[in-house]
């Protein structure tokens, strides 16, 4: 992970891109006032929201499993869920 200051990324951006897709460098770009960025590759990034998006679905299936376990579920058969369907 790097540090670079505003100015110095802005004098030398392809060689802060190109270390970001290249060498999968994460560099944050200090700024005024604790307004800080981050420059990383689409791959990392997109990494990232595929991390977070599990994330969300193994909680959300967690949950579930409590629920589960506590008997909060309701049982339907399948001409019950298909008479829901067609309503």
């Amino acid at each position: 992970m790097l540090a670079v200051n505003y100015s110095t990324i802005r004098n030398n951006l392809k060689t802060y891109c190109d270390k970001a897709t290249d060498m999968y460098e994460t560099v944050i770009v200090t700024r005024k006032d604790e307004k800080n960025v981050v420059l990383l590759s689409l791959e990392k990034y997109n990494a990232l929201i595929k991390a977070a998006r599990n994330a969300e679905y193994l909680d959300m299936i967690d949950r579930s499993m409590e629920q589960i376990a506590q008997g909060k579920i309701v049982v339907k058969s399948m001409d019950e869920l298909e008479a829901m369907a067609n309503e």
